[in-house]
């Protein structure tokens, strides 16, 4: 029964160019990079698997939310209070230019933040990251409101 489910996700995220994901869902192997790279990166905060979050996030990074902007530090401690349900990530859009890429995307998703309960209304989001040395590091995020 489980992996007849597999089978229809993967069918209908063939036919309507999006990614359906569920956090104990596996990264199928032909995504791209910068697919892989986001998923990982949701599959490691639905865990949440702090360890892989600190060795992912650039010491630069920045992002910028409703109630303002965080760097590394106060990211990581938001990212430990997520209580993430399940999730989809559809219109994913990549762009990659050298050692950056750019991935923009909606979102659903029933997390909590600051204690909080937000909504599951599909919401755009917009995660960069970089290729060094060390591999490819998550150096910016962007946490916008569901579109009305």
């Amino acid at each position: 029964m489980k992996a007849l489910k597999l089978i229809l996700i993967l069918i209908l995220t063939v036919l309507f160019a999006s990614q359906f994901v569920l956090a104990d869902q596996e990264i199928a192997p032909e995504a791209s990079l910068g697919e892989k790279l986001l998923l990982q990166l949701w599959s490691d905060m639905a865990k949440p698997d702090m360890e892989a979050i600190e060795k992912t996030i650039s010491k630069g990074f920045q992002s910028v939310h409703q109630s303002g902007s965080s760097n590394y530090e106060q990211e990581i401690e938001l990212i430990k209070g997520l209580k993430l349900g399940e999730y989809a990530l559809t219109d994913i859009k990549i762009t990659q230019d050298g050692p950056v890429i750019v991935v923009t995307y909606f979102v659903s998703v029933a997390e909590t933040i600051d204690g909080k309960r937000l909504s599951k209304t599909p919401a755009p989001r917009m995660s960069v990251f970089l290729q060094t040395e060390s591999g490819w590091k998550w150096i910016a995020h962007a946490n916008l409101k569901p579109l009305k």
